[in-house]
């Protein structure tokens, strides 16, 4: 047997290789939000230790005599991350930084202060005018992305801490929600494209069994997706060639014998020719004009169940109408109420006959009916109202199994051979819907066909 280069596709490696691609896509974007974050990527300051640092340099600053202050602060200093310089408070400098409160920024409140009076503190950048101060010399042209801290000791001397550059970012409450807004974005881009792409093979097998339920003949389903879906879509396809195959076999034999029945009814009549007792020659020719109906209907019936006729989309309203006309022509008024124009999709003329029919028994046995068509939910509900008698309550189902009739005589002046009924609600059932019976309150009965829709029927009054 030869090995396997790649693990077969099943939806457990579907998954595993999600949450895979997920952590790594995750971590990626970590990693481009470090890199290009600026920033918005570094620690706040706290968490750098800044204000502990200022503060323990300041504290031993303050502490120590004045003349091992300068070296104190060169000792403190940092290159690239913290400069720290101290100005005696009589010096131009220490006495600039004290007279210029009006150009400082307010300091940051973290800061611990150096004693309970607290220090003063002025945070100033260089475009600020305090950084032109004689002997600080802190300009922009000098420190372009500077920032600089100015403490005032107890003696009135000043230390100044310097950053070079921002080497602190947001608050960690900020960086936290950064990061979780990362993951969150990150993992449910990753989820939705591969739930799509495992949810497909699954849309597309349920849009065939669909298609499958209105048209016997559609072709096979192609197999793709997940080894578990591909086994699922063979069975069906299977199945698929079973049905067909089996619904072939039977309605090919029944309208074989069907139709060699028509060579025995032919030699009865004509032997019944030779019957000398009118009585029963007639009896006989009865017998054998009512088998023929039977076998006429069981023909059309079969014609019908095994017509090709392909699904498509077609104007619901426009299909009732041409009804309507036919029987016009015939001099039987129809009425009609629903909207102009309507989607439907489907065998526009197995629907058709399937309401002919229903519109044929309301005339043969009640009066002409109306037809009227609504939207219900994603629905289209076509109701065939009749102002008749109306039928038996055990009657309202009965009447679709195949030969039932309430006229126990077969006159085929009164009706076909039971048929009819039982046409329409295998055309309805192939559609993807439903039909029932009901007597109206008022008198009469009702013949109510639901059918799902692929598209809204236009309101009244809207052109199409």
């Amino acid at each position: 047997m030869k090995p396997r280069l790649w693990p077969r596709d099943t939806i457990a490696l579907r998954f595993a290789v999600t949450i895979v691609l997920a952590i790594g896509v995750t971590l990626g974007c970590m990693g481009l939000f470090f890199i290009f974050g600026g920033e918005w990527a570094q620690p706040d300051p706290e968490s750098l230790g800044i204000p502990k640092t200022v503060t323990t340099v300041a504290r031993l600053t303050n502490a120590a005599p004045p003349e091992l202050r300068p070296s104190l602060a060169a000792a403190a200093s940092t290159d690239g991350l913290l400069q720290v310089e101290w100005y005696d408070a009589a010096s131009p400098t220490g006495a600039a930084l004290r007279d210029s409160a009006a150009h400082a920024i307010p300091s940051p409140r973290r800061l611990p202060p150096l004693d309970q009076a607290g220090p003063v503190m002025k945070l100033f950048l260089p475009e600020d005018p305090v950084a032109t101060i004689p002997g600080l010399d802190k300009t922009r042209a000098r420190y372009p992305q500077s920032y600089f801290l100015a403490i005032r000791l107890r003696d009135g001397s000043w230390v100044v801490f310097s950053a070079p550059t921002r080497i602190w970012g947001v608050s960690r409450q900020a960086r936290w929600m950064i990061f979780g807004g990362i993951c969150l974005l990150s993992i449910g881009v990753v989820s939705t494209l591969a739930a799509r792409r495992l949810a497909r093979p699954v849309r597309q097998l349920a849009e065939a069994v669909r298609t499958f339920g209105l048209n016997p003949q559609s072709p096979a389903i192609v197999e793709s997706g997940p080894q578990e879906i591909r086994q699922v879509i063979e069975t069906f396809n299977t199945m698929r060639a079973q049905i067909h195959s089996f619904v072939t076999h039977r309605t090919t034999m029944l309208a074989a014998i069907s139709h060699d029945l028509r060579t025995p009814l032919t030699r009865m009549r004509l032997r019944g020719e030779f019957i000398e007792d009118p009585d029963q020659q007639a009896r006989l020719f009865h017998d054998v004009d009512e088998m023929q109906a039977m076998i006429d209907g069981a023909l059309a019936f079969f014609r019908d169940n095994a017509a090709d006729e392909a699904p498509t989309t077609f104007d619901l309203p426009g299909v009732l109408q041409t009804i309507i006309n036919d029987y016009a022509d015939q001099g039987i008024e129809l009425g009609y109420s629903g909207p102009p124009r309507g989607i439907c999709r489907g065998r526009p003329f197995a629907l058709k006959r399937a309401i002919t029919n229903l519109v044929e028994n309301a005339i043969k046995y009640a009066t002409p009916p109306d037809i009227a068509l609504s939207r219900e939910d994603e629905a289209l509900v076509i109701a065939v109202r009749d102002r008749g008698p109306g039928l038996p309550p055990d009657a309202l189902t009965r009447v679709f199994d195949p030969y039932f009739r309430l006229d126990r005589s077969r006159n085929r002046a009164t009706g076909g051979v039971g048929l009819g009924l039982t046409a329409a609600q295998a055309i309805i059932h192939e559609h993807g819907g439903k039909i029932t019976l009901a007597n109206r309150p008022g008198g009469g009965l009702e013949a109510r066909i639901v059918l799902p829709k692929t598209g809204r029927p236009a309101d009244p009054g809207r052109p199409g």
